[in-house]
């Protein structure tokens, strides 16, 4: 039984040769040449994908080879990928392209000018609120002498909200100067930048960065200046590189 084709991207023409890569269910991954654009697909053996760390990997490392062996001009990756949200299936071609990508063809082709020679990586910043709470309380006496007697005297309501109300003022600033310092050093390298939710509630900071290819060793150089500044106090985790989901996702619905 057919389930038609799973998408996982769409590239600029001329399209690679040669891909010898797998998607899932080890399906080997394919080119379709549509309406001027090159459809990455394998055959979808599966009704529904499930959105399990498996496929999810499955589905970022094809995206990310063909991102890794895009053809290189003058020192620049030349290869625009336009990543496409997991778990798209399609059940013919001629659907695909009358549905999604002729109404959608100006966009396409904007997206897909707007990623040429560019790359995204990541930076999640992560610290330790207990110590930065006592790093607070070192570095402000009189919060510390409220906060003790907590524990030395009774206290009324009032002035234990008052107390926890300081704490947590003084903790917002602290993470919005680290915040800050992590914009000011980065932001200017790259080309845009999308700022997501913290994934926990140890992670203070979780931005993507849309950057030049050649430009990732500068950006890593500022990374690990930044990890050096702060030494210990914080956990830095950088990925310095991914498809471009944050800056030109595809979102399309099945047209099964």
């Amino acid at each position: 039984m057919s389930y038609g084709f799973y998408i996982y991207g769409i590239l600029t023409l001329p399209a690679p040769q040669d891909l010898n890569l797998e998607g899932l269910d080890r399906q080997p991954v394919q080119i379709k040449i549509l309406d001027d654009f090159a459809v990455i697909y394998s055959e979808a053996q599966q009704e529904r994908y499930l959105a399990s760390r498996r496929n999810l990997l499955s589905h970022e490392k094809v995206l990310e080879d063909i991102m890794q062996a895009g053809d290189v001009y003058d020192g620049l990756r030349q290869r625009n990928l336009l990543p496409v949200q997991f778990g798209l299936l399609v059940a013919s071609w001629e659907t695909f392209s009358e549905q999604l990508i002729r109404p959608h063809q100006e966009e396409l082709t904007q997206l897909l000018a707007k990623l040429s020679g560019r790359r995204e990586v990541s930076v999640k910043v992560f610290w330790n609120t207990e110590a930065e709470i006592q790093g607070l309380l070192a570095e402000n006496p009189a919060l510390k002498t409220e906060r003790d007697k907590l524990a030395g005297q009774p206290l009324n309501m009032e002035q234990v909200i008052q107390i926890g109300q300081f704490i947590e003022q003084g903790m917002s600033d602290r993470k919005q100067g680290i915040i800050n310092l992590f914009q000011g050093t980065l932001n200017s390298i790259a080309i845009d930048v999308v700022e997501n939710s913290p994934q926990m509630d140890t992670m203070i900071y979780n931005a993507a960065y849309l950057i030049p290819w050649e430009a990732e060793s500068q950006f890593s150089e500022q990374v690990e200046a930044l990890d050096r500044q702060f030494e210990e106090r914080l956990r830095i985790r950088y990925n310095n590189f991914t498809a471009p989901f944050n800056f030109a996702r595809l979102r399309l619905s099945s047209s099964n």
